[in-house]
């Protein structure tokens, strides 16, 4: 009985700290900018930050969720100019290719250096997918839908060297926030697996 009272107040803490890091995710993605020397509909935002703080304290389906709830709130207030939220599914699958791998490698190594190695492997395994899923998938769609000239050109000399640069940028912000939450974290990492 006393187990299923922890449960039950540990899934409520949960779902409201999904949904406040949701929130902040949102806020984050709205505060995006793009990088010279770039195309101009690449935008750097720290949005996945709080997705992979989610991961960390409540595993990885917090995550995913977290990813979810920014994307469909950013699609519902500003919309896509595809009709179809073409760049929120992009900006959905880049998330969680970067935190997935992020948070599996961290768990096995549970140190500032697990970490370190840790979104070394979210990064590049972000830049890679994101790479292929753009010629494969996404640039055709906005070819299709928008009319725009085939963009498959720019998989390798634009959006791979954004995407590690994106992931390197997340990456570095997100080790001074964990070398002060590491422990905060752990701690928490612990009590949802007891």
């Amino acid at each position: 009985m006393e187990k299923m009272k922890k449960t039950k107040k540990m899934n409520v803490k949960a779902y409201v700290s999904i949904g406040m890091l949701s929130s902040i995710a949102y806020l984050l993605m709205l505060l995006n900018f793009p990088l010279p020397l770039f195309p101009n509909f690449l935008f750097v935002d720290f949005s996945d930050i709080p997705a992979l703080i989610a991961a960390l304290i409540f595993g990885p389906i917090a995550g995913i969720l977290v990813e979810f709830f920014k994307n469909v709130l950013n699609y519902l207030a500003t919309g896509s100019q595809t009709g179809i939220p073409v760049g929120h599914i992009a900006n959905f699958l880049a998330g969680i290719v970067f935190v997935l791998p992020t948070y599996y490698v961290y768990n096995k190594l549970k140190s500032k250096k697990g970490m370190t190695l840790a979104l070394v492997v979210g990064t590049v395994t972000m830049a890679v997918v994101m790479s292929i899923l753009n010629y494969i998938i996404i640039l055709p769609a906005y070819t299709v839908l928008m009319g725009f000239p085939d963009m498959r050109n720019l998989v390798v000399p634009a959006i791979l060297p954004f995407n590690i640069l994106k992931g390197v940028m997340m990456s570095f912000i997100f080790m001074l926030l964990f070398v002060r939450m590491q422990s905060w974290i752990n701690k928490f990492s612990i009590i949802k697996g007891a």
